[in-house]
């Protein structure tokens, strides 16, 4: 059922071993059981079995699928050579030139912009050192005007305890004064 080989009837058995002799169960070979049978398995490879047309249309379009494939294959391999060559004819150049004129203004442009840069970062760092160095100096002269508010604070201090204890030893001797005067006064 191979479509390109001999057709086994359904009720024969296929020759053994390579013999020319037929095993016949239903009798000879000219016996109309055995017509009807090939018959039969005629009937049934025409109708059921498309082994061989199926086979033939397959074979027909693989060939013409690779045939097809390999054209279009060869036109895009044709038109990716003809796009590779204009490229590097042509494109490549062209972009060498414009990045190499644009590469030289863009790098004066850096090294002006990195200079700039540079004085800026310059000019930053003088006026941190100067705002530091008028930090230290400010917090100088705050610690030294503390120092001299703290040391007047104690002179003041000094003066009024002072002042305080000459108070209490004029108001002692008053009170001791006046002792003495009551005491005469109560002896009366």
């Amino acid at each position: 059922m191979s479509g390109g080989g001999l057709e086994t009837p359904v009720g024969c058995e296929a020759p053994s071993g390579g013999g020319v002799k037929k095993r016949d169960s239903l009798g000879t070979a000219g016996s109309p059981a055995h017509l009807i049978i090939k018959d039969l398995g005629e009937i049934h490879s025409r109708l059921l079995d498309h082994r061989p047309v199926i086979q033939g249309e397959t074979r027909y379009f693989v060939k013409e699928f690779e045939e097809k494939r390999g054209l279009r294959e060869m036109r895009v391999l044709e038109n990716l050579k003809n796009m590779i060559h204009e490229t590097n004819e042509h494109t490549v150049p062209k972009c060498r030139e414009t990045m190499q004129d644009n590469l030289n203004q863009v790098l004066q442009r850096l090294q002006a912009a990195n200079h700039s840069v540079c004085r800026l970062q310059q000019r930053e760092q003088e006026q941190k050192k100067i705002h530091n160095d008028h930090l230290l100096a400010s917090e100088n002269q705050h610690i030294t005007q503390w120092e001299d508010f703290m040391r007047e604070q104690r002179n003041k201090q000094a003066e009024v305890d002072e002042e305080h204890r000459k108070a209490m030893e004029r108001l002692k001797a008053q009170y001791a004064e006046m002792e003495k005067d009551l005491a005469k006064f109560s002896t009366f």
